[in-house]
């Protein structure tokens, strides 16, 4: 890229112009490049002239120095440029900044002599000094010639006196300088107070950023943990709700086989005691149900009318359980009704009884048959407004209109002991009939 000149155009120029100007005391003045860009700025300058210069020049930068000196031959000013690039300069750079040299060569235009500096040694001002000499017009001064002969050769000494000439633009300048330091260095001052700000502006902003980011990720983060711990309470609850529920269900299922396992005895109880009572009743010689019809009738029965087939017992409804489907019950029933309407005699009775009928029961001693004239009736205690009371023991159904039915635990009342296997009494619902004995318990 081009050298750039316009960025601190006036600057420089200013510093040409002080240069270049007989009058002004300033004799040099030192350019280079602002950081690695290739804006020129200006250095420094002063009034102290080669000698001065040489210091200020930089091994690790690449600089351009104007100076204004005098021809020894002449004494007239003389302008030299000295084009310096660094022993430390990179080699990219020196390239990049090779052809700016006449750029610089035209904006400082006038110079008598051009040197090409790489180090201390090519800046020395006697070696400066002998190649402005050499590059002279003339090689003569005016302040050399000889003296003419028509001069008076009359001692001339020099004159005593401590007057000094005032020059009021030199003391002008001199004042105009020493502001001009003054107030570039308040600017300079007031730059770095700027500068010192805006980086303190830039790091409280970016330090509230910081604040503002961790103070959201932490709201974010909290945010999260709640509704972790959230879905970790609401897991919590339903699985323990799972847990009673499944708890209440094997509790019921518990129950429910216990219950049944109960059920299960108390009818195996009941149909044990059932076909023990069938068992009993099946061993008397005469039909009670008979006899309490003839009596109904007004007839006393006696030993010769009375057949020897022993009265079908009643037999409890069959349960599932008990192997025996109620069609089967049904048709004992049906066949017991035909029996009783037209009765054989015992032999053939007890020879048609079929075996499937038979209830099957645990073997008992045999008791003795007992004699109807020979039973005494045992008189339980009556209550004053029901008489006596039994309870049910066993589920039975009635066969026909002068029977009752009732179920377990079932209060009769105004009970009559007729006969030893059958008495008569009032069922919960109000009906009048018979019922087996050994079906109740007197209470």
């Amino acid at each position: 890229m081009a050298v750039n000149l316009s960025k601190n155009g006036t600057a420089l120029t200013a510093a040409f112009k002080e240069v270049v100007d007989e009058k002004s005391s300033t004799n040099w003045a030192l350019f280079t490049y602002e950081g690695n860009s290739n804006d020129i700025r200006l250095a420094e300058k002063g009034d102290g002239g080669l000698e001065e210069l040489v210091e200020e020049l930089n091994s690790g930068k690449i600089m351009y120095a104007f100076c204004r000196v005098q021809d020894p031959n002449s004494g007239l000013p003389k302008y030299v440029l000295i084009n310096w690039t660094g022993e430390g300069v990179k080699d990219a750079r020196k390239g990049q900044c090779a052809h700016h040299v006449s750029s610089m060569a035209t904006f400082l235009r006038g110079a008598h002599v051009t040197i090409n500096a790489r180090a201390e040694d090519d800046v020395e001002p006697e070696v400066i000094m002998e190649k402005v000499a050499k590059a002279s017009g003339a090689n003569y001064s005016f302040h050399k010639e000889a003296p003419s002969r028509f001069q008076d050769s009359g001692p001339q000494g020099p004159v005593g006196s401590v007057y000094q000439k005032t020059n009021a633009m030199s003391e002008i300048k001199r004042t105009n300088k020493d502001n001009f330091w003054a107030q570039t260095e308040k600017d300079e001052e007031k730059r770095r107070k700027e500068e010192r700000a805006k980086a303190d502006d830039e790091r409280q902003h970016l330090e509230k950023e910081r604040k503002d980011r961790e103070a959201k990720e932490a709201g974010q983060r909290e945010k999260r943990d709640k509704e972790k711990a959230s879905q970790i309470d609401e897991q919590k609850k339903y699985q323990q709700k799972q847990d009673s529920t499944t708890k209440e269900q094997e509790k019921q299922r518990y129950e429910e086989n216990q219950a049944a396992q109960t059920k299960g005895i108390k009818r195996g109880e009941s149909v044990e005691k059932a076909n023990e009572a069938a068992s009993l009743i099946s061993q008397r010689a005469s039909n009670p149900r008979e006899m309490f019809k003839q009596r109904e009738r007004g007839i006393t029965p006696s030993d010769s009318d009375v057949p020897s087939v022993p009265p079908v017992s009643p037999q409890p409804e069959p349960d599932v359980d008990d192997g025996q489907s109620r069609c089967e019950y049904e048709e004992h029933v049906e066949q017991q009704e035909e029996q009783e309407e037209a009765p054989l005699p015992q032999e053939q009775v007890e020879e048609e009884v079929p075996a499937a009928h038979i209830q099957v029961a645990p073997k008992e001693p045999a008791q003795p048959e007992v004699e109807e004239n020979n039973v005494e009736e045992v008189t339980p205690d009556e209550t004053p407004d029901k008489g006596a009371c039994a309870r049910a023991l066993y589920d039975y159904q009635a066969a026909d209109d002068t029977e009752i039915s009732f179920d377990p635990d079932d209060i009769l009342t105004g009970i009559e002991m007729i006969d030893e296997g059958w008495w008569r009494g009032y069922s919960p619902n109000g009906h009048f009939g018979m019922f087996p004995a050994n079906y109740v318990e007197m209470m």
